[in-house]
């Protein structure tokens, strides 16, 4: 079951009815007998919404996808004379991060907005409930909208940013938008329109050239690194395949460039930005350099079933693509060290299968967590003298008290190391317990590869996907030339990342000064041979530049304050991040329904008239909810303490307490106090759509009711 569960979780924009009383379901157009059903259903039901239509506007600059998404859901099963919270839930893409939504419903309209969090304040991010909105997982936004009349429709906008992909000379988009059968309109008669336009701005000077689309795309424009596309059909049924479309550079070379640009009047930042991007190229993808790789992984109690089987599964598959030349070796821990073998070891067949013998055997979840001890004895292992690239691949689901002191030690043992091809420190965090920015701090501080899981499920393949990225090493050692004569220089990441196959070398920053005409960017190849390259500077005119580098800047920023515990960075944070919408650990997100309101006109005031001319018609806006969960957080010590398993938020119910309160609910006081969904066809008639609905769709679908259980 634990497996199934990701199944359950939406695959694109989806709305649910929230049912917390069973005797309100019916078809609002053609009402059924429906006798009085007793009870009510804890956690609620979701009914899944029909959906009347949707759109996307997809806006692609650099690595960034900008996607708003627009679409009509009706409340087809309820009675028209009641009322019920509606549910939106909506995938964002990889990396997805939330900017806002917008919600208009009977001649009401709701709308999120940011605000900083007040430590002082009684509506602190602590007390929203996961049921008002919020993350249910980071890649998946929630909002709950309450009193949606039986019958009516919901207008829904959500505007999100997500990461455009690349592998292999290709950038790789993709879009959640694969809706399930049951939310198709009964009538076959409506009309229903999918659309979706894609902006494609790549920075780039050269030609874009269209790959593989899993819609039929027509090109409306096209322009030296410029696309612009659109699909549009009218369908029988929607979508049921995720929106993918690849592109690349009309060249085969490595390629790459400099944007600048002048900041708005209004950014709290008056430096200049600009944005670097060198990506290798299919030619230069073919070849990648030899490693030393050492895994330190984490087997501490609260690492126990699906998490440490999971992790034992993609450490094998990792074992199986490194080539006979790589050295490799394998530490886990917990608040003890335990080593493989005391020395690298070639990665021949052999070697592999004593190694997949050793994880089955001694991936046991057991003990503390000392992370410490682990990482000072991986750097240990490795010789220094070998020509390969010396890789840590870190992999933990706890935080530590000494986090800032392990960066520290870190930190000054690479720099004794010296440039030339000390070890590179990948990390890689499960759950939401562990302290991902210090993990992102400890990666920039190795030249590494940060990622994360937050789900048993997602361990495996992003896992794969991490060490795939991190070791597919084609320009080790970069150095960009030019940028020492910059005033008031800030770049981010601090530390200049690799260039690798399926992830481009990034940098940006704020500057004053005259920026260079040209910048070279310099490295080692992996024939250990020099490798140059001219980067050409221009500037940025068609393209939002502060828009698509906020969040990196947020993140760098966020990762540099909890380091070292600086309050003014903290509230620089929250300012970027109101000014632009992009949220933050130091802000929270808040809900606010305006809708109309009878006033006194100002004329009948002055002359005393109360008659029903004396009025007039304005709006009234309210805040009504702070959503929950929209940040990462920085872990938690005390659940590492008491080895509690990997969540994302508050910890979870397991299956079996799921089941327990959800089946206590429904029978233990037999029919009488009947109030869970899978009770309503033994005591009720309803139409057959929402009988079938029901049927099929709420036992499943209460996983998102099941939050509740959290509080």
């Amino acid at each position: 079951m634990e497996k199934n569960t990701r199944s359950l979780y939406p695959t694109s924009p989806m709305v649910y009815a929230v049912i917390w009383n069973p005797s309100i379901v019916d078809n609002p157009d053609m009402p059924s007998y429906q006798p009085h059903v007793h009870g009510r259903c804890y956690p609620p039901a979701l009914i899944p919404l029909q959906m009347n239509g949707i759109s996307y506007e997809v806006e692609c600059f650099l690595d960034t996808a900008f996607v708003t998404m627009s679409g009509s859901w009706r409340v087809h099963c309820v009675m028209g004379n009641e009322n019920c919270s509606c549910r939106v839930a909506v995938p964002m893409g990889e990396e997805g991060s939330i900017l806002g939504a917008e919600v208009e419903v009977a001649r009401k309209s709701y709308s999120t907005q940011l605000a900083r969090i007040d430590e002082n304040s009684t509506a602190t991010r602590s007390e929203a409930k996961p049921e008002v909105g919020g993350l249910l997982k980071p890649h998946i936004f929630t909002l709950t909208i309450p009193q949606v009349d039986g019958g009516s429709n919901l207008s829904i906008k959500v505007r999100w940013s997500q990461k455009i992909m690349y592998k292999d000379g290709e950038f790789i988009l993709s879009l959640p938008y694969s809706f399930p059968e049951y939310v198709t309109p009964a009538s076959k008669k409506l009309p229903k329109r999918e659309k979706i336009h894609l902006n494609i701005n790549s920075g780039l000077a050269t030609e874009v050239v269209c790959g593989t689309t899993s819609h039929h795309l027509k090109e409306r424009k096209q322009e030296p690194g410029k696309l612009d596309l659109l699909y549009e059909a009218q369908v029988i049924t929607w979508s049921n395949t995720d929106f993918v479309f690849k592109y690349h550079a009309s060249t085969t070379h490595p390629f790459g460039g400099v944007l600048l640009q002048s900041p708005s009047t209004t950014s709290i930042d008056q430096r200049d930005t600009f944005s670097l991007y060198l990506y290798a190229g299919p030619e230069m993808s073919r070849k990648v350099c030899r490693k030393e790789v050492l895994f330190v992984v984490d087997i501490s109690e609260s690492m126990k079933d699906n998490t440490i089987e999971t992790t034992k599964h993609a450490l094998i598959a990792a074992l199986s693509t490194l080539d006979q030349e790589d050295l490799y070796g394998i530490i886990a821990f917990n608040e003890q060290t335990h080593l493989y073998s005391s020395t690298l070891e070639l990665a021949t067949e052999e070697s592999t299968t004593n190694a997949t013998e050793w994880i089955d055997t001694n991936f046991i979840a057991g003990g503390g967590t000392n992370i410490s001890i682990a990482l000072d004895q991986a750097l240990k292992m490795f010789s220094g003298t070998s020509k390969s690239i010396p890789m840590v691949f870190f992999i933990t689901d706890g935080a530590v008290e000494n986090e800032r002191q392990i960066c520290d030690v870190m930190q000054r043992q690479l720099q004794k190391k010296g440039s030339e091809l000390c070890p590179r420190i990948n990390t890689f965090g499960i759950g939401s317990f562990c302290n991902h920015y210090f993990l992102r701090m400890l990666a920039m501080i190795g030249k590494g590869h940060y990622d994360a899981s937050y789900e048993a499920e997602t361990i495996e393949d992003r896992m794969q996907a991490w060490f795939s990225k991190a070791s597919s090493i084609m320009l080790a050692n970069c150095v960009i030339d030019g940028l020492d004569d910059l005033d008031d220089l800030e770049i981010y990441p601090s530390t200049i990342p690799e260039l690798c196959s399926e992830r481009p070398l990034m940098i940006s920053g704020r500057y004053r000064g005259d920026f260079p005409e040209r910048l070279k960017a310099k490295g080692i190849l992996p024939d250990m041979s020099n490798f140059t390259i001219d980067i050409h500077v221009r500037q940025a005119n068609d393209i939002p530049l502060e828009k698509v580098l906020t969040r990196k800047e947020i993140e760098a920023y966020t990762t540099q304050a909890w380091l070292s515990q600086d309050k003014e960075l903290e509230e620089k944070v929250a300012k970027i991040s109101l000014e632009t919408g992009i949220v933050s650990e130091y802000t929270h997100m808040i809900l606010f329904k305006t809708e109309p309101q009878n006033r006194p006109s100002k004329s009948r005031r002055k002359q005393g008239k109360k008659d029903a001319d004396s009025v007039e018609i304005g709006t009234k806006t309210e805040m009504i909810n702070v959503l929950h969960h929209i940040g990462l957080g920085f872990g938690s010590v005390v659940a590492t303490d008491e080895n509690i398993p990997p969540g994302f938020g508050p910890r979870p119910p397991t299956q079996a307490e799921v089941l327990v309160r959800v089946a206590g609910n429904c029978c233990a006081d037999a029919c009488s106090k009947c109030c869970c969904m899978c009770c309503i066809q033994a005591c009720s008639r309803i139409n057959n759509q929402c009988s079938g609905i029901l049927t099929q769709l709420c036992g499943a679908l209460t996983y998102v009711g099941c939050c509740e259980c959290c509080d």
